[in-house]
């Protein structure tokens, strides 16, 4: 492999970067659905305690049954659904990204937001140094 890949090449594993990126942003929000579906039945339990001492046994004991702790999908609750991503898309995804820098890139990583920097940057002008370039990730 030549020290420095192509631009197409830069350009193309830039894409799947950016892609991982996004799917990163995607994992924060499921552990976002996990925690607010969490703080929810919590609070639907203080709910039941407050309609039991308003005299609304009834509707306490209907919370509490058909809602409380009901799973979010067949067989599963939150934390279950982020496990299943997290070891499954979440990670075939990020192995792959890994395995396609280390080959094509020698492991390292964005390339071309660097090569973007470089060309929006004003060279001599402080503030708008180069940097260390990007280096391989530990592991790579």
């Amino acid at each position: 492999m030549n020290e420095t890949p192509d631009a197409a090449t830069v350009e193309a594993v830039g894409k799947v970067t950016e892609a991982l990126e996004t799917i990163e942003r995607a994992r924060g929000h499921l552990y976002s659905f996990h925690q607010l579906t969490g703080s929810a039945d919590l609070a639907l339990g203080e709910a039941v305690t407050q309609l039991e001492k308003a005299g609304h046994g009834d509707w306490a004991r209907r919370i509490s049954e058909e809602l409380i702790g009901l799973n979010v999908l067949p067989d599963r609750w939150t934390f279950q659904v982020v496990e299943e991503y997290d070891d499954g898309y979440y990670k075939a995804c990020r192995d792959l990204e890994r395995e396609l820098l280390a080959s094509l890139t020698r492991g390292r990583r964005h390339l071309h937001e660097q090569q973007m920097k470089d060309d929006r940057r004003t060279h001599g002008r402080p503030g708008h140094e180069a940097g260390a370039p990007s280096t391989p990730s530990a592991g790579a």
